[in-house]
């Protein structure tokens, strides 16, 4: 991966962005696109569109969501310690013991997530999963009071790890799902710029997928595409104590998984595996039966419906502090789309 590219998506990663607080890290993503699009702006619910021939006939949407699991601070007991609910689709089993990060206005507040000490647990309670309401933060603080001066109710909590390259190309993050599919969305734009496009392109880094695809409903009636691609991450299934045959979906490193299914326009879908064989880019298929959880199923009830398709990037141990993929996916993603926009005519229909 290109070092800017590669630094861009860094920061990414480890720029906090639960649900409703994704401001920051659009700032980012705008500064990184502004070379590569006609327009920038972004919508009141907080989506950012990065735009190429706005004034084209054919309207193609891009959609990543940036916003990612996180928590919320619910209570503060008169001890100074704090209470949380889940933003998204959080495992509590993942939160024992981490670090955390509060996000109060612009001040970051260091804690830790406690628990009852396995020494002082009964003999029967020992090694059986806690539930959110059994674990709490822990900030230092000496009492309520000293709490109340650094944290308030309803402040979004993030787990404090950030990003980590291991061996052959495999990146760890907290938030792969799914800043890899907004920089995805943004790669593609880079890889566009300066070439032959007849369509009009936008690049959606949408908001609140987390808690029910909020972001890709409004933006993707805005842009009123006639086709969209969703990129979001897949499940790599590559790995111990799994059943692949009633969970197989992907493997890192075998490129981005192209889906079939009801939430895939056939056009779109075949058009994009014919890309990848044309030129050569590596990629796996996967069913989806139903409509997805990602926001191609948002963009493709939108009005009167959407052409759409979705690309995901296999990545292992999803909704974790340690969402694992490897870079070359991302960038064979990235080069796929792009092909795909390149090949397509001023106007087309996508009715199957």
């Amino acid at each position: 991966m290109r070092k800017e590219s590669l630094a861009f998506l860094k920061s990414l990663v480890t720029t906090p962005s639960p649900s409703g607080f994704e401001s920051e890290i659009q700032n980012l993503c705008k500064d990184y696109a502004k070379p590569y699009v006609d327009d920038i702006y972004k919508d009141v619910h907080g989506n950012q569109y990065h735009v190429i021939n706005p004034k084209a006939d054919l309207r193609i949407m891009l959609a990543g969501h940036v916003d990612e699991i996180a928590l919320m601070i619910n209570d503060i007991d008169d001890r100074g310690f704090l209470g949380f609910v889940p933003i998204g689709g959080v495992d509590p089993s993942v939160l024992d013991g981490q670090r955390v990060m509060i996000h109060s206005g612009k001040k970051a507040i260091p804690g830790v997530v406690g628990r009852t000490a396995i020494h002082l647990t009964d003999q029967e309670e020992r090694g059986k999963p806690l539930k959110m309401h059994q674990l709490w933060i822990d900030i230092g603080a000496s009492d309520k009071e000293d709490a109340e001066k650094a944290v308030d109710i309803g402040d979004p909590v993030t787990i404090d790890v950030g990003f980590t390259e291991l061996r052959n190309g495999i990146a760890v993050a907290r938030a792969f799902d799914d800043r890899i599919g907004a920089f995805v969305a943004l790669e593609v734009m880079r890889l566009l710029h300066k070439k032959k496009v007849e369509c009009g392109v936008y690049s959606v880094t949408t908001v609140q997928e987390e808690i029910g695809l909020r972001g890709a409903k409004t933006s993707a009636y805005a842009c009123d595409p006639h086709a969209g691609i969703a990129v979001d991450v897949g499940h790599a299934t590559d790995h111990p104590n799994l059943d692949a045959r009633r969970f197989r979906e992907g493997a890192i490193k075998k490129g981005p998984i192209l889906h079939r299914g009801p939430n895939i326009n056939p056009i779109v879908g075949g058009q994009l595996i014919d890309i990848a064989r044309q030129k050569k880019i590596p990629y796996q298929v996967a069913a989806a039966p139903r409509g997805t959880g990602t926001d191609a199923n948002a963009m493709q009830l939108s009005r009167s419906g959407v052409a759409t398709g979705l690309v995901s990037i296999p990545n292992r141990y999803m909704h974790s502090p340690v969402e694992l993929i490897a870079l070359q996916d991302a960038e064979n993603a990235a080069k796929l789309i792009a092909e795909w926009i390149q090949s397509l005519p001023k106007k087309l229909s996508f009715i199957p």
